[in-house]
């Protein structure tokens, strides 16, 4: 008789909302290097260089800008990334 072994799905990964500012864009690499804020339960606040998921992204962001985008518990990569629009979102503005 020959076993039969029934795969699970593997679970899946936890999704973090990342949030950083643009230091540097290498189209060449597809990477960004951000100034990342804290995520809390994934990362604490740091800069680094980070694989970006979609390569056309990199068309429309350029040092300076603020944005956000989702990561994943154990994968280093940034999805969905978008430009936050200046004067949204930013709680530190002056009133």
């Amino acid at each position: 008789m020959v076993g039969v072994c029934l795969g699970q799905a593997a679970p899946a990964k936890k999704a973090y909302t990342f949030h950083g500012k643009v230091e540097a864009v290498n189209a060449g690499a597809n990477t960004v290097t951000v100034n990342g804020e804290k995520v809390k339960g994934w990362m604490d606040a740091m800069t680094m260089g980070y694989k970006v998921d979609d390569p056309a992204v990199l068309k429309n962001i350029k040092a300076g800008d603020q944005i956000t985008a989702t990561v994943y518990e154990d994968d280093m990569t940034l999805h969905k990334v978008q430009v936050v629009p200046k004067g949204t979102g930013d709680s530190r503005s002056k009133k």
